[in-house]
């Protein structure tokens, strides 16, 4: 399966996020902001990226900006419930798929085997 790294600044939701995509077979890491999911990634070469757009530190534009710039192959989610307008930035910056919260799981879980089965 693929190996997954969720930045989020919200516990809760990263561990939510964690347990449903582990429960399908894929590896998870956690970072609670961009600039330590930019470290992981770094260190893991991850398949795929889930990013909150509105966190402390790095925000999820920069995170996907900063992320592609050294990764441009890199596989991205970007979600908020903040600002639905900043998806479409998030899209405009290369993430593959945007997700609303509060989203149903399925929602998430469907998008991630969309951005896995891309070839963008």
């Amino acid at each position: 399966m693929a190996r997954i790294l969720v930045i989020d600044d919200e516990e809760q939701i990263r561990t939510l996020i964690k347990k449903a995509l582990e429960e399908l077979g894929h590896e998870v890491a956690k970072a609670s902001d961009g600039d330590a999911g930019l470290h992981l990634f770094r260190e893991n070469q991850n398949d795929l990226v889930i990013t909150d757009l509105m966190m402390p530190k790095k925000n999820g534009l920069e995170t996907i900006r900063d992320l592609l710039a050294e990764f441009p192959e890199a596989r991205i989610i970007a979600m908020t419930g903040f600002d639905p307008t900043r998806l479409s930035k998030a899209l405009e910056l290369g993430a593959l798929r945007v997700i609303e919260k509060p989203f149903h799981i399925k929602e998430l879980l469907d998008a991630v085997a969309d951005a896995l089965n891309s070839n963008s």
